[in-house]
């Protein structure tokens, strides 16, 4: 029988571990990216995320403590629209997620480049942040816990100041012309900064975990929409009234150029520690969440069985070594396809987009009263984005046509009738934890 998982993060933790899941990599690369296609008015866009992250932000909270599971969107479209979606949502978010943690040591190496890094070096420092993150959750969620406190942290702080920083130098100048390329370009840019706003979910993969997930949760996600939205308005806000954008090599380290203008070179060092604190604290909580989508996966005959295996600390090794294993194996390949971190925006993306509508959908069949109406509200606005998309749901269509023929052909057989049920157990009706003996 599979140990269950354990049940130790409290609120500060989950705030900690949802601002380290949200801001990342997004905030590093996305502001001069987005400014520089959309001008001023991609201020627009960036607000537009952030107001439909408020409604997918609560109503996911609202679904985990509902059902506080670690397999997330995956059980809650298992739930709603029964077990083969459950596992095209479940995959989209594992590929998505997986391949997130290339991009985002990436990003984080490319600002050690104040160091005098070359490609090879810069590649190593992303492989070393991967490693790291990979550690620190095999060695169980309390010690990845404590270590994203720190991280998140520090983090919000040196943001903030980044954008403190900036103020004297605002220019009303730098906000005209407003809105030079038209809405349609805003439109677009508000797709392509959605990876910055990935990981409103985020929570919902731990909530098996948290001590108290029908009062933790709700609390843990209000707290931390708020710290998430004022940091990156903040720093857009920064980038567009200083001017900081427009090449390539500005827009991949705004923040940089915004620290060392406001308080001197010597914040060039500091500011690649920061963004290698926030790779490392974002590679950190996303294995985290993927690896227990893995384990639910598994647990539920959709993934390889090996996933299902936890530990006598209650760590889904195999798991979480396999998503850090994935990642990896996408730098080798970046490195020798000659990518940049701008290329593999187009998997998570296009997979995030499609896993809100659903999940959001889900909602709306699973919940009543406001909670509903907060699930439909999102899942509008996400619909919204989708004529802005071009044709990157390519990438969808393929990974749900890979899921459901492993779920036709390769998935094994779930073993007991309470595994043959295919709507998740209220949190109250599931006091422990759900594994495939107890559910």
């Amino acid at each position: 029988m599979n140990q269950p998982l354990r049940r130790t993060i409290t609120v500060s933790q989950g705030v900690a571990l949802y601002v380290g899941a949200v801001i990342g990599a997004g905030v590093l690369l996305l502001p001069g990216v987005s400014v520089t296609r959309a001008g001023p008015a991609s201020l627009a866009a960036w607000l537009f995320d952030s107001l439909l992250g408020i409604p997918l932000a609560l109503a996911f909270a609202a679904l985990a403590a509902r059902f506080p599971d670690a397999g997330g969107v995956a059980t809650f479209v298992r739930g709603a629209f029964g077990p083969a979606a459950g596992t095209v949502i479940g995959w989209f978010y594992f590929v998505a997620s997986a391949t997130a943690q290339s991009l985002v040591s990436l990003t984080g190496a490319y600002y050690a480049s104040v160091f005098g890094l070359g490609r090879g070096a810069t590649f190593l420092v992303a492989a070393g942040i991967l490693v790291a993150g990979t550690a620190a959750n095999a060695r169980g969620l309390r010690v990845s816990g404590r270590l994203q406190l720190v991280f998140s942290g520090v983090v919000v702080a040196m943001l903030l100041l980044a954008f403190l920083v900036s103020l004297p130098r605002f220019s009303t100048a730098n906000w005209t012309p407003f809105n030079p390329h038209g809405v349609g370009q805003v439109g677009s840019v508000a797709i392509l900064i959605f990876f910055a706003f990935f990981g409103w979910e985020a929570i919902a993969h731990l909530s098996e975990e948290f001590r108290d997930p029908e009062r933790d949760v709700p609390r843990s996600t209000s707290l931390s929409v708020g710290v998430i939205t004022l940091v990156y308005v903040g720093v857009v806000v920064a980038t567009i009234g200083t001017g900081t954008y427009g090449s390539g090599e500005v827009n991949r380290t705004v923040i940089a150029r915004l620290l060392s203008d406001g308080a001197g070179s010597s914040a060039g060092t500091l500011t690649a520690a920061i963004a290698l604190l926030l790779a490392l604290g974002t590679v950190n909580a996303f294995i985290a969440t993927t690896s227990r989508l893995g384990y639910a996966l598994a647990r539920d005959g959709v993934f390889p069985a090996a996933l299902a295996k936890v530990n006598r600390e209650g760590v889904p090794l195999t798991s979480v070594l396999t998503v850090g294993g994935y990642a990896g194996i996408g730098l080798v390949v970046t490195y020798f396809a000659h990518w940049g971190p701008e290329t593999l925006l187009v998997v998570p993306n296009s997979l995030v987009i499609v896993t809100y509508i659903v999940g959001m959908a889900a909602g709306v069949r699973l919940l009543s009263g406001k909670q509903r109406g907060l699930a439909l509200f999102a899942g509008l606005l996400c619909l919204a984005l989708v004529p802005f998309s071009g044709g990157v749901f390519v990438i969808p269509v393929v990974v749900a046509l890979l899921a459901l023929a492993y779920y036709r052909w390769l998935r094994r057989p779930l073993t007991t009738s309470a595994d043959a049920t295919d709507s998740p157990a209220p949190a109250s009706d599931a006091p422990g934890a759900a594994t495939s003996d107890q559910r």
